[in-house]
């Protein structure tokens, strides 16, 4: 499980730090793609994680508009990322652009994956969602008892 806030930098050759506890649980390799979210983060995956959306995403019925067009896009931003010695990865210059990192990072445990924001885009989020959260909780397990 991915969890915890880390505040790194992004050089200009698009290589970012990820926290060494987070190093060990992804592995040698794993996969960087483009987030869902309209604010434009990353998902770090480690292998098994994608492994296990990839046989999902294969039960998706190709006839269908929506499946082609989501995999088309969530296919097309991944790529197989593995750590230099320093502990840096290297993100590609069209995720960079499309999460619009620029030096401030920020850098989440999101339970089966590793998000990476852009400071200013994590704030806005941060700060626009937090207040509902509770909101959010009441709903999302209503009924259920923890």
């Amino acid at each position: 499980m991915f969890m915890g806030e880390y505040h790194h930098t992004i050089d200009e050759k698009g290589r970012l730090i990820l926290p060494a506890k987070f190093r060990n649980e992804l592995g040698e390799k794993f996969i960087i793609t483009r987030g869902l979210d309209a604010e434009k983060c990353l998902y770090v995956y480690s292998m098994n994680d994608w492994n296990r959306i990839v046989s999902k995403l294969n039960t998706l019925p190709f006839t269908k508009k929506d499946a082609r067009i989501f995999v088309r896009t969530f296919f097309s931003g991944a790529t197989e990322c593995e750590f230099d010695r320093q502990g840096r990865i290297n993100i590609t210059s069209p995720l960079v652009s499309y999460a619009d990192l620029q030096k401030d990072c920020v850098v989440i445990g999101a339970n089966d994956r590793i998000e990476i924001w852009s400071k200013e885009r994590w704030d806005n989020f941060f700060n626009t969602n937090s207040e509902m959260v509770e909101e959010i909780a009441e709903h999302l397990f209503e009924g259920n008892d923890f």
